[in-house]
């Protein structure tokens, strides 16, 4: 069972497809892995055990031909997401009102048979890159406990990295996906503007942000993407469909790419480490190896800190 909980959003999918598990069995082994694991790394605020175990069997009992792409497949939820029953804290305490109803990416996880385990910490409001809070504490970096889990979806990245959950959503402003996985070794996705809904909400974090999946794989990624991609009424940005499924794309062969690199951050008065740059230029050398067209560029960053001063005005 602990391979299978490593084995992705794309591994877990097909052993249920397959019969080789059932999602109460899954569940139960995640929950299992949760109550393990979390007290290390403190990636889940709230864990929603009794009602994953019903939707498990609620899709147990579903027939084969109206099972969704993520048929049983158990999730996380940042803490940013209404859940219907569960406080929606942004991280903090001064909510306690639970929400009526499911957000927009709730309700497309759970048409797709996704099971939501629970929700994941977060800085208070997302404001930092690091997750820690008065209200829920600090979460740890996986690999290392003293280094940080990356934010502001730090919680999500760490219950993906333990295994705990095969995928968890995340949201991105400034890094609050990218970030995150990048300390954790994951794959982040962040959208363009508008290709996954917010709602209830118009926007997330004055429109910086959106809404996207943390996961093991590319092509977990993709998976999750398809399922969550669309937007919906009251949405104040929107996105035409893509032409063809991420899933699709990331099994079809690319061809001959364009690609540049730079290792400058667009934050001003910054600079990468000298392994990461270490590590970009390697990964640049693979891809000229494989046949693409790789160059360094200098692309024109525009300041980005009047953006996020008007967040915490």
């Amino acid at each position: 069972m602990r391979d299978l909980l490593r084995s992705g959003v794309a591994g877990q999918a097909a052993a249920l497809r397959d019969g080789r598990v059932g999602a109460v069995e899954l569940t139960e082994a995640v929950l299992a892995a949760v109550a393990e694991l979390n007290p290390r790394v403190n990636s889940f605020s709230e864990v929603l055990a009794e009602s994953a175990l019903r939707e498990a069997a609620g899709l147990d009992n579903c027939p084969a031909g109206s099972r969704g792409a993520l048929h049983g497949v158990p999730v996380a939820i940042k803490q940013e997401n209404d859940i219907a029953g569960s406080v929606t804290t942004f991280g903090g305490r001064a909510n306690h009102t639970p929400a009526a109803a499911d957000s927009e990416i709730v309700r497309r996880l759970r048409r797709a048979g996704a099971v939501i385990i629970g929700k994941t910490t977060m800085p208070e409001f997302g404001l930092w890159p690091f997750t820690e809070s008065e209200a829920t504490g600090r979460t740890d970096n996986p690999w290392n406990p003293r280094h940080t889990a990356g934010g502001s979806s730090g919680g999500s990245a760490a219950a993906v990295a333990t295994g705990m959950v095969a995928a968890a959503i995340g949201g991105d402003g400034g890094g609050s996906i990218r970030i995150p996985a990048s300390c954790c070794g994951l794959f982040g996705l962040k959208p363009s503007r508008g290709r996954v809904s917010t709602a209830p909400h118009p926007d997330l974090w004055h429109s910086l942000g959106v809404l996207g999946p943390l996961t093991r794989s590319v092509l977990d990624s993709a998976m999750v993407h398809d399922v969550i991609a669309g937007s919906a009424p009251g949405d104040r940005y929107g996105a035409p469909a893509s032409p063809v499924s991420l899933v699709e794309a990331v099994r079809t062969f690319p061809g001959r790419l364009r690609i540049g690199w730079c290792t400058t951050p667009p934050a001003r008065g910054t600079q990468c480490d000298p392994e990461v740059v270490a590590a970009t230029a390697a990964m640049a050398a693979t891809l000229t190896d494989l046949g693409h067209e790789v160059r360094p560029v200098q692309p024109d960053y525009p300041d980005i800190r009047f953006s996020f001063l008007t967040q915490v005005l």
